[in-house]
């Protein structure tokens, strides 16, 4: 049952963030997010490691120190904040965030938030996605004014709503930019 429940779970996910993304315009985006899911390298991990309640690649990396199956995944989707880490132009300065391109960030916005509807299920409230964010944004890379739009539309989202926030995000994110 492990592979019928993944693949549901995984099409559940790409079918809410393909909604959302045709809501803002993003309709090349809603049709290929996430495709890689359906590669072996990602599938097979989803399979072995599935609870239903988190990403499987938690689980793969707790029994392996790694998950090579998030590995290929951020290295093949530019809605993730890891796939846009670099080396700093500024000698000494180490990995640094890039600054993401708008529609990347919406997207990033919109799998957040469909992951939350996903997990969450009848729970789900507009403060999830924030909630989860705010316990891990001390140690992760991302560029200030990448940040800053993110945490900016999380914060939208849970006081404002659904609605109000997609709206800011067509109307004024993806057409005025940062």
């Amino acid at each position: 049952m492990k592979p019928i429940h993944h693949f549901c779970t995984i099409t559940n996910h790409k079918l809410l963030v393909m909604k959302y993304c045709f809501r803002v315009g993003l309709y090349r985006q809603g049709l290929l997010h996430d495709l890689s899911k359906y590669s072996p390298t990602e599938f097979i991990v989803g399979i072995k490691h599935y609870q239903g309640t988190e990403s499987p690649n938690n689980a793969e990396r707790m029994k392996k120190g790694y998950s090579s199956a998030w590995l290929h995944h951020k290295g093949r989707n530019k809605h993730h904040f890891e796939y846009w880490i670099d080396y700093s132009v500024n000698r000494g300065e180490g990995m640094v965030g890039m600054k993401m391109p708008v529609k990347y960030v919406a997207e990033m916005f919109i799998d957040r938030m469909c992951a939350s509807k996903n997990y969450n299920k009848n729970t789900y409230t507009n403060r999830h996605p924030l909630e989860y964010y705010e316990k891990g944004k001390h140690r992760i890379i991302m560029n200030k004014d990448t940040r800053a739009l993110l945490e900016k539309l999380l914060l939208m989202l849970a006081s404002d709503g659904e609605d109000k926030t997609l709206h800011y995000i067509k109307d004024v994110v993806l057409r005025h930019g940062y």
